[in-house]
């Protein structure tokens, strides 16, 4: 996987180990930089529910948005991958402003993994996931075989193989939830774009998505509830309260017991485990 244009080792894992068939299938797009310039977005006629918000990630990092229900997350990932226009400011994928190029071009930079999956598809596993290529469909007849091998090891990454053949809508959530994943991998994008990718997951397969995020060496942007996952797995973190940003940086300096006390209206205390040395937050209402 290339990251930052150098080489990274990756440990094998149940997610991530490929068979000799699929060994070239590699999701090898250099990771891009994402900066968003004071973005602002409300409904028509309405007021801004986000307001002038701003940050940069370098390239081949993980950020987690967190905030409380109704803090603008969703509304900032929806900016970020073109599925809004912005009323005001910019979001730019490698200093290129994703509403200056083609919907087709923006998709080649970007994928995205939203919240709200169909509750019936007439689609197969397979087909779902092979639509991850439509962006370079008119490559197809130079590419097709890379384009398998790509699908077939994004099935596998995600232990989908056994379920190829079924329908998605006779799937559980946490099922489709790791179909549509397959589908943003097979889009090759250079910045993936997550809403709540663990909604739906049991602990198993929640532990290991977080550990894949965490391994593709692409630039990732996460939104989470969970600030213990964020603590652990993010490199930086934007805090998101009633539109505006509350906190961005590294977890470690941005998630105060005093800013999430703040934000989420709870007395936080951040506390680390005796056995691990891991940071995890405890609640009480106030």
């Amino acid at each position: 996987m290339q990251a930052n244009g150098k080489q990274q080792d990756r440990t094998p894992s149940r997610l991530t180990a490929c068979d000799d068939r699929h060994r070239g299938a590699k999701f090898a797009k250099v990771p891009a930089t994402l900066v968003a310039e004071d973005l602002s977005w409300g409904p028509p006629g309405a007021a801004n529910i986000l307001e002038n918000v701003s940050f940069a990630l370098p390239a081949g990092q993980v950020l987690g948005v967190l905030g409380p229900n109704g803090a603008g997350k969703s509304t900032l990932l929806r900016l970020l991958y073109r599925y809004l226009r912005p009323r005001a400011g910019r979001a730019l994928i490698d200093g290129t402003d994703i509403w200056s190029i083609s919907a087709r071009a923006a998709a080649r930079l970007s994928a995205v993994v939203v919240q709200e999956q169909p509750a019936t598809f007439s689609l197969t596993v397979r087909e779902v996931v092979e639509l991850g290529r439509a962006p370079f469909r008119s490559l197809f007849a130079a590419g097709g075989d890379w384009s398998a091998e790509l699908v077939e090891s994004a099935l596998k990454q995600l232990n989908l193989e056994t379920l190829t053949h079924r329908c998605v809508g006779t799937l559980s959530g946490g099922e489709r939830q790791r179909v549509m994943f397959a589908r943003a991998l097979v889009q090759e994008p250079r910045v993936l774009i997550l809403d709540e990718p663990t909604n739906h997951l049991d602990i198993r397969y929640r532990l290991e998505l977080l550990g894949l995020i965490k391994e593709l060496g692409l630039t990732v942007v996460c939104s989470l509830h969970d600030l213990d996952a964020a603590v652990e797995h993010a490199d930086k973190v934007l805090v998101l309260s009633k539109g505006r940003v509350a906190a961005f940086g590294d977890p470690e300096s941005a998630l105060s017991s005093s800013l999430v006390s703040s934000v989420y209206f709870v007395s936080a205390k951040l506390e680390e485990l005796a056995e691990s040395g891991r940071r995890r937050f405890s609640f009480q209402l106030n």
